[in-house]
């Protein structure tokens, strides 16, 4: 009986020891269960089916392509190119499937084909050309990139319906994308842990002189692992499309730093050696939820990014600290280590409740409250027309009693599809949205429809998908403005430019048929180069610098918003609102003050503040029930120095 005992406390022992050294062991484990625990306490919104699905989803992408970085940190590699790649990849896809014309399976095995194409030269260059990781992959994000324009023509394209359903469900509740994810993870486990090419690759990435030396074909393994990272991220960038029903050819921007960082938090080391695909995947899941918990948090988008940033800092200083404490429990491991390892990781989740705790005094308002609760998604918040966009909505909001929360998309149609999946998994009474991309926008804008959330779309309209009100401009309108007021400044006849906005937006087309418009009626008025500054006033200013020099002579410029326009005047120095003539849309601050001091001749202004008060007055009644518009257009002027003095914006 004693021995039973005996057996029944070392059992017991056993068990909690087991769980001891799992959480101990793993800290990205122990970060993500903090987490989870944290976010459920502070957002009752956060440990719910559907929410906890929608964090499945927005964390897929990231930990496909993340899983393939995996092979090459283990090798003590570095790829950058993987978000260039996926987006290459999708764009192959869409292209081949609709315009040429080709089988989808075949479309999909040429968007395969594009990713190990780009892996394998990835590593030829590595290996071969004795290039750094750093550089050669740099070099492919750029190739990548360029190419997925030039194939989209920087427009959207869009996805074979027969694809498209990877970004459903199955039975009505599994995600496809969860699915896939859970799929490639497998995949890259089992690459990790039962092949040849994976144990080669934690050699070369422990010692690759030693690796060499006992026999290793270095060279030969390393296109291999390239190649596989090109395939994972093909994979991640089919996905990304489904989701979107579009390949956007500036998707996946900046994912290839999600992508490391989540493999870095997994417990991965830059220095090669370690590493797994479990740990990847808890590392994208930190950042999924993460980003979930604090817009469901309210907390403002400015501090999302302060506080991912501290959190990313903290997971990898903690493995450091970890790994120097001997995480790994060995036979006659002194107790001290262990009690160095749970200081560890007891002083990790303090500082991480803490941190995601101080967000809950960041954010607007009480989930106690019984006010209407609203959401406002932005393309950016990185322009001042958006921001008074924001502006005029947050003050009527205030008035009307309206608890708003506002996100910042970041000119990603990925991270603002999350938001909006967001928004419908917290139950808003309505949602208010700003597209990146009128296309992209349509699946996100079905959800909330089906979720019986009224939408009001602000500035730009959503595609394939229906919206109770569209509040905007009338950009065509305007376009046709800024052609025929440059037109009358140059008296009919002249050389211009035209500065066009981002790729895919409804206002960047939409006032591009304007300007194309408005300059049929003055053939003698000739634009000698048409180029896309994505809205942004220093690519204004570098493209406009290159213009300069191929048409030293020009004589007007159309900038389709402010920002670049005053890009373009910076450009131009002395010549600005003397030789030459600029004309900018939107009527920001800055544009207006432009306009007044003679360096921007006009501005077709619009009213951003009235756009986010109407939206807000709209959404509020559609919630109410009551009947709204479906188009209401926010008049447009002609801004000049004659009348920039009365003008209220």
């Amino acid at each position: 009986m004693a021995t039973d005992t005996l057996k029944s406390t070392t059992g017991a022992g056993g068990a909690s020891g087991g769980l001891r050294r799992l959480l101990l062991d793993n800290g990205a484990l122990t970060a993500l269960i903090v987490l989870v625990v944290a976010m459920s306490a502070l957002s009752g919104d956060f440990l719910t089916t559907d929410n906890l699905l929608n964090v499945g989803v927005q964390a897929a992408v990231t930990a496909i392509l993340a899983f393939g970085v995996t092979f090459v940190i283990v090798s003590a590699g570095i790829d950058l190119s993987v978000g260039s790649v996926a987006a290459l990849s999708a764009t192959v896809l869409a292209w081949s499937a609709t315009t040429a014309g080709v089988p989808v399976f075949l479309a999909v095995l040429l968007a395969i084909a594009t990713g190990i194409v780009c892996g394998l030269v990835n590593g030829i260059l590595i290996s071969y050309g004795k290039l750094p990781p750093f550089i050669a992959t740099l070099a492919m994000l750029s190739v990548a990139r360029g190419l997925s324009l030039v194939i989209s023509e920087g427009s959207p394209i869009a996805f074979p319906g027969s694809v498209s359903h990877l970004g459903d469900t199955l039975g009505g509740w599994l995600p496809v994308p969860v699915l896939v994810m859970i799929v490639m993870g497998l995949i890259a486990a089992f690459v990790l842990g039962r092949t040849y090419i994976g144990r080669s690759m934690y050699a070369i990435g422990g010692n690759e002189e030693a690796a060499r030396l006992s026999g290793l074909r270095v060279k030969k393994q390393k296109l291999a692992i390239y190649a596989f990272s090109g395939v994972f991220a093909a994979v991640a960038g089919v996905v990304l499309a489904a989701r979107l029903s579009s390949a956007q050819p500036q998707a996946a921007d900046g994912y290839e730093l999600d992508a490391i960082a989540a493999v870095v938090i997994g417990g991965a080391s830059l220095a090669g050696g370690t590493g797994k695909a479990s740990g990847t995947l808890i590392g994208a899941l930190i950042l999924a939820v993460l980003r979930n918990g604090l817009n469901l948090l309210n907390v403002s988008a400015f501090w999302q990014q302060v506080v991912i940033g501290v959190v990313i800092a903290l997971a990898v200083l903690f493995d450091t600290l970890r790994r120097k404490a001997g995480a790994t429990p060995v036979a006659g491991a002194s107790p001290g280590g262990k009690g160095k390892q749970a200081a560890t990781y007891g002083l990790a989740a303090v500082v991480t409740v803490a941190i995601v705790g101080a967000t809950s005094f960041l954010h607007n308002g009480s989930s106690a409250t019984s006010s209407p609760k609203m959401g406002l998604s932005l393309s950016t918040l990185n322009n001042p027309f958006f921001v008074q966009i924001r502006a005029g909505a947050q003050a009527e909001a205030e008035k009307r009693g309206v608890d708003l929360t506002v996100t910042d998309a970041q000119n990603d149609a990925s991270q603002q599809a999350n938001q909006l999946q967001n928004f419908t998994s917290s139950g808003l009474g309505a949602i208010i949205v700003n597209p990146v991309d009128s296309d992209a926008a349509s699946n996100s804008v079905k959800a909330a429809d089906q979720a019986k959330i009224p939408v009001i779309a602000v500035d730009r309209g959503v595609n394939k998908a229906s919206v109770d009100a569209l509040v905007a401009s009338d950009n065509v309108a305007g376009g046709e403005l800024a052609a025929k007021t440059i037109a009358d400044k140059l008296g009919g006849k002249g050389k211009i430019v035209i500065l066009q906005g981002q790729a895919g937006t409804s206002a960047a087309r939409e006032r591009a048929q304007g300007f194309a418009n408005g300059l049929k009626a003055f053939p003698g008025i000739r634009v000698v180069a048409q180029q896309p500054a994505d809205f942004d006033r220093t690519k204004g200013l570098d493209v406009m610098s290159n213009l300069l020099q191929a048409h030293p002579d020009v004589q007007g410029v159309i900038a389709a918003n402010d920002e670049m326009a005053l890009g373009a005047i910076k450009a131009l120095g002395s010549k600005a609102g003397k030789s030459v003539s600029v004309v900018g849309f939107d009527g920001t601050p800055d544009g207006l003050k432009a306009v007044g001091g003679g360096t921007l001749y006009a501005s077709v202004a619009q009213q951003p503040s009235q756009l986010g008060k109407i939206a807000v007055d709209n959404a509020l009644r559609a919630l109410k029930g009551e009947k709204v518009e479906e188009t209401v257009k926010v008049p447009v002027k002609v801004v000049t120095k004659e009348n920039v003095a009365g003008f209220s914006g």
